[in-house]
């Protein structure tokens, strides 16, 4: 494996890393937590574990064909429209009724995590796009392609 392979290797796995083992774990070991937390949008609880585990597989699945290059474009658009739902749906710092009148309020935490949302999300539509200036006909040619990151 080349050095720029390893690097590519650290940085997909390090825009992954939130997901997997960390944010997956913890929706497996703190089930009941991660059910009342969908609950706060989705109330009946037959919908927020199906939720939940609609997540608990995009987290999963779509990490590993990020890291390994298995489809990994299509896995990092699902994971960008992912990123963008939970931020509208659970950081909805427009609902707190603090935004404005207090700096250290709800509002203005769930801003910032909001906004992280989108960030990382858009970090996952690059490996859609690329940076080598083809845009989106690669993806739109063959979407389940893998982009061969580490054949390079």
């Amino acid at each position: 494996m080349t050095s720029g392979a390893i690097v590519a290797l650290i940085v997909r796995y390090g825009i992954c890393m939130l997901f997997l083992p960390f944010s997956a774990l913890d929706k497996i070991f703190g089930f009941d937590h991660a059910v009342r937390q969908a609950q706060q949008v989705f109330t009946a609880r037959r919908v927020a574990i199906g939720v939940l585990m609609i997540g608990l597989f995009i987290e999963i699945v779509c990490t590993i064909g990020v890291v390994t290059g298995i489809a990994d474009r299509a896995a990092a658009l699902v994971i960008a429209g992912y990123c963008a739902a939970t931020a509208v749906l659970y950081k909805q710092f427009w609902a707190q009724g603090d935004f404005w009148s207090d700096p250290d309020g709800k509002g203005r935490g769930l801003f910032w995590d909001f906004l992280k949302n989108l960030s990382l999300g858009a970090g996952f539509l690059l490996l859609v796009v690329g940076t080598d200036g083809s845009g989106l006909q690669p993806f739109l040619d063959a979407p389940f392609a893998s982009s061969h990151p580490y054949e390079r």
